[in-house]
């Protein structure tokens, strides 16, 4: 099936653009910068605001670099999902009525990354080829 050869480069490259966009979530609040925090800045330590922008940054990298994806993809889901049923739920039932779409897009993103892994794009696959190609000589010897 020729479109199948796309499908690990098109995972790889879903992973960085989403991590990529998560991680500036991330940067806007801690840092005040891409447009600065949507709402008021926290303070460091501040639960769960400040807690969630760390693992938006931290997590967002570590998604788009493709090291320790499935963890950080899994770690940045559950932080959606709280945040979509503690910060929006209660405005209403649907995404489109108590704004939390981007809060239910990343959740289940971040869910399919985690299932199907990071894709040959990434630092995790790159490591592994070098780690196969230095093991390979010394196989032949």
């Amino acid at each position: 099936m020729p479109s199948a050869r796309f499908e690990q480069p098109v995972l790889s490259l879903f992973r960085i653009v989403t991590g990529l966009l998560f991680a500036c979530h991330g940067a806007a609040t801690l840092f005040d910068v891409l447009g600065g925090p949507h709402g008021a800045a926290p303070e460091i330590g501040q639960w769960p605001s400040w807690w969630a922008a760390v693992i938006q940054l931290a997590g967002g990298c570590l998604v788009l670099i493709g090291l320790a994806t499935r963890p950080a993809a899994l770690l940045c889901s559950g932080s959606m999902a709280y945040a979509y049923f503690v910060h929006h739920q209660g405005d209403g039932l649907f995404p489109m009525e108590n704004g939390g779409e981007s809060a239910a897009l990343f959740c289940w993103a971040f869910l399919l990354i985690a299932a199907l892994g990071p894709g040959p794009w990434s630092l995790t696959a790159s490591l592994a080829r070098r780690r196969k190609e230095v093991s390979a000589p010394l196989s032949n010897a």
